[in-house]
């Protein structure tokens, strides 16, 4: 195991309202970067796609941080930690290097909040090492490479990609925080790469998942709404609730593209909280 070391460094305030600290942690030959905000029962929250912890997580951090300790993470190449060439993407590596980041923080157990990508880390931490994970919100999760829409190719197509991350918030973050922002073209093909994977779990991988989910998608998705109600079902979902009420739970946001879902601040807040303190005790 890589030695672990843990350096701090201070950040300009960004639109947040809530002054933040940068930290560093050296984790599996990374420079991870991670913010923590608030005080309370750990929450930590799990990016998408070229997202960075603001365009991610920015107006939900100082709401979820007035009853929550949030711990934000930037993985393997994006926003402030820097890349590791010949290191590829992969779920299994972004979740050991989480696993080993709570390790080090001294966090034994915690909510996880995974948003795209970061949902597919947060169900490979589930499976990969359970007992660190009491609950989940999943927003835009998919299980199954088919679950995805089938035009999302065009998305990840070199053309339209880098046309469309021009001038764009990813782009914007990525040049502020990045130690290298002249790597953002090579950092798109990379995430590309990694997202034109198929990167599959098993039905019974997911069944065997004992931390209850909140699945949270929009109406008008990457993932398709027949999936998501899928994934739900693994986690137990679908039950009468006045024989047998869940313990996951499902939201489908209305009006709700991809890149908007965590944008929408007062939907998600009316849901997250409430699911959060229900139920499973800490252990």
């Amino acid at each position: 195991m890589n030695k672990t070391r843990i350096t701090q460094k201070k950040v300009q305030k960004s639109s947040m309202t809530t002054e933040n600290i940068g930290n560093y942690a050296a984790i599996n030959g990374l420079q991870l970067y991670y913010e923590i905000y608030g005080e309370g029962k750990p929450l930590l929250l799990l990016p998408g796609a070229l997202s960075g912890i603001r365009t991610a997580f920015g107006k939900l951090i100082p709401l979820l941080a007035r009853e929550r300790q949030v711990i934000a993470i930037e993985f393997q190449g994006y926003g402030h930690t820097t890349d590791i060439s010949e290191r590829p993407l992969s779920y299994e590596q972004l979740a050991e290097d989480v696993i080993e980041l709570l390790r080090v923080l001294k966090v034994s157990q915690t909510d996880i909040f995974g948003y795209s990508t970061g949902a597919g880390v947060a169900l490979q931490i589930a499976i990969r090492k359970p007992q660190v994970v009491r609950k989940l919100i999943l927003a835009s999760a998919s299980y199954k490479s088919s679950g995805r829409h089938p035009e999302l190719k065009t998305l990840f197509s070199p053309e339209f990609m880098e046309e469309a991350l021009k001038g764009s918030p990813y782009e914007a973050e990525y040049m502020t925080a990045a130690a290298k922002p002249e790597d953002w073209h090579r950092h798109i093909a990379k995430v590309r790469t990694f997202e034109q994977k198929i990167q599959d779990w098993s039905a019974d991988e997911i069944s065997k998942i004992k931390a209850p989910a909140l699945i949270i998608a929009g109406d008008a998705d990457i993932v398709q709404p027949e999936h998501v109600v899928a994934l739900y079902k693994l986690f137990g979902g679908g039950s009468l609730g006045e024989l047998s009420m869940p313990t996951s739970q499902l939201a489908i946001l209305p009006g709700t593209m991809h890149t908007a879902l965590t944008q929408k601040t007062d939907l998600l807040m009316a849901m997250i909280p409430g699911f959060l303190e229900d139920g499973v005790a800490y252990e």
